[in-house]
């Protein structure tokens, strides 16, 4: 297996395991909360498909995620209960 290969299966598996904690939340915590994770996991992924460092790509989606959670209103993102409740 070469590197650009387990790059992409690495950041696949990542964004899988970071899909189910989404898109959910009643409360801004909630939303900032799941918006971060998705971030994270979507950041680290681009970054380690394009060369970058993964850890910077996850503070940058993490943190841009977290911000639209918790500036969602919950009438117009609405998908259900968060996992952790």
């Amino acid at each position: 297996m070469t590197l650009r290969t387990f790059r992409i299966l690495a950041a696949g598996t990542a964004v899988l395991l970071v899909l189910p904690l989404a898109g959910c939340g009643y409360t801004p915590g909630d939303r900032a909360l799941s918006g971060g994770l998705l971030g994270a996991g979507g950041g680290a992924a681009v970054a380690g498909l394009t060369g970058g460092a993964p850890l910077v790509g996850a503070a940058i989606g993490g943190a841009a995620g977290a911000l639209g959670g918790a500036l969602t209103s919950p009438r117009a993102v609405q998908l259900g209960a968060p996992v952790w409740r």
